[in-house]
């Protein structure tokens, strides 16, 4: 009986042909496809910059500093729920979606696929920062933002308010939102409902059907929902007009950046490392992934394309709305770091809780991120305080825990062991170099790099770029 496969030496091994098809020979590797074997380094890599707390660590001026020889910054997650300040020439911009490195004029701003863009909020915080200074002058000829964005509708921010407020009925407690509505737009791009840029950019009659449908989704099940989608509608194709220019394929426009010529690429992140979706201190958390991984899937870098990545982290630790916070101070210490700190958030101008400096949740951030260095800022915070405090330890009912926990129950347990270090109760706003800072604040910086194994490149001691006390 005959049979399908046939078999043949080649090289003094069998081989098989199926079916009768002749067994092909491979030929000898050339020297050009050997080649293609080696791999590839990258022509560029990105440099990113991320919170290593719960966000408000000062990342706007670390972004502003690296943005001035940048020559593409980019936006990889997140929404108008992120806030950097960024002081330049005296004049202080507030920036929400728009990358800080926007006020370069040099370089091109860029707006990932991971961020969801609220259209209104957009275009009112640029015109916002046109009124303050003339940093922002041409933004929209150095602004990019990729056609895979996904979009924050009007009800979706409405939705978000409904949602805290069921909570709050609920349980007694909500997750302190910006109720600019992330969340919900995050949940409709994971629903597959959502709506994305190239769909407003494309055919709108299209748009217009799907965004109505998207509406009635949500309609349904917040019946009392306050919806004008015919006005919407109008707004939007508005902005549409005003969008097109700005949109390209994000996947492509990296790509070329990345393999083309010699670039500096710099990657700012917006929330913090607690306040990542799968990492943070879940729920009390944010919709995206704001840790390094949010940088491949939010611009379509790959993994090798990412180089330095900077962890920035405040002088002490702050919080803004509700979740567990082991080192908070409710007391006088907290009450001077809040009003000496001026903390207030950029985004809802919530008072932030207080607390020191939480080494355990930083070297966590680490574990994740893995941070190449350390921007350290607020130092000149502590300039009043004779005595100085660090978490360096938390324990549950007597036992030390090894790790950083995921379960927010026990982290409202923790007790947290500190290490007390001495101030130096005089100012540090005037230093430009490590030896400038005061003997005692030295120490204060080199505990922290002894305890994360991480160097500490950066230290700010005041709110203008030119007070950045560089390390290395």
């Amino acid at each position: 009986m005959a049979s399908d496969s046939t078999m043949d030496n080649v090289n003094g091994r069998e081989t098989v042909s199926l079916n009768g098809e002749p067994v092909v020979k491979r030929p000898r590797e050339t020297l050009s496809q050997s080649a293609l074997r080696v791999p590839k380094e990258p022509q560029n890599k990105v440099t990113v910059v991320l919170g290593a707390q719960w966000g408000d660590e000062g990342k706007g001026k670390v972004v502003d500093l690296l943005a001035m020889d940048a020559d593409i910054v980019c936006r990889c997650q997140g929404g108008n729920n992120a806030g950097h300040t960024v002081v330049v020439d005296k004049v202080e911009y507030h920036f929400h979606l728009l990358p800080s490195g926007v006020l370069n004029k040099k370089a091109v701003s860029f707006i990932g696929n991971g961020v969801v863009i609220h259209l209104p909020g957009l275009f009112e915080e640029a015109q916002k920062n046109l009124q303050k200074g003339k940093g922002l002058e041409g933004w929209e000829e150095r602004l990019k933002i990729s056609d895979r964005a996904h979009l924050v509708f009007n009800f979706h921010q409405a939705v978000d308010g409904i949602q805290e407020q069921q909570r709050q009925q609920q349980e007694g407690k909500n997750l302190g939102t910006t109720k600019k509505g992330i969340g919900p737009a995050y949940s409709s791009k994971a629903a597959r409902n959502g709506l994305r840029v190239c769909d407003l950019v494309s055919d709108f009659k299209v748009f217009q059907d799907k965004f109505r449908m998207l509406a009635e989704h949500f309609l349904t099940m917040y019946p009392k929902l306050d919806l004008d989608v015919d006005g919407e509608l109008k707004q939007l194709k508005g902005y549409a007009e005003r969008l097109r220019p700005l949109v390209t394929d994000g996947v492509y426009f990296m790509h070329k950046a990345l393999n083309g010529p010699s670039k500096k690429i710099l990657v700012e992140g917006a929330n913090a490392a607690l306040l990542d979706i799968d990492f943070g201190t879940y729920p009390f958390v944010t919709s995206s992934n704001c840790t390094v991984g949010g940088v491949c899937t939010g611009l379509g870098v790959p993994p090798s394309y990412v180089g330095r990545v900077y962890g920035v982290v405040k002088a002490y630790t702050t919080r803004v709305g509700v979740g567990a916070f082991p080192t908070e101070q409710d007391n006088e210490t907290g009450e001077l770091l809040q009003s000496r700190g001026r903390e207030f958030g950029v985004t809802t101008g919530r008072k932030r809780r207080c607390g020191w400096l939480d080494l355990i949740l930083v070297r966590y951030a680490h574990m994740v991120n893995g941070f190449s260095a350390i921007a350290l800022t607020k130092l000149d915070i502590l300039d009043t305080l004779s005595e100085i405090e660090v978490g360096v330890a938390y324990k549950v009912d007597g036992k030390s825990l090894p790790s950083f926990p995921a379960n927010m129950d026990v982290l409202t347990r923790v007790s947290v062991d500190y290490e007390t270090l001495p101030g130096w109760c005089c100012s540090t706003e005037s230093a430009r170099s490590f030896e400038e800072l005061p003997p005692n604040a030295q120490s204060y910086i080199r505990f922290i790099e002894d305890f994360l194994q991480v160097p500490v490149k950066w230290v700010g001691v005041g709110k203008s770029r030119e007070s950045v006390v560089k390390l290395f």
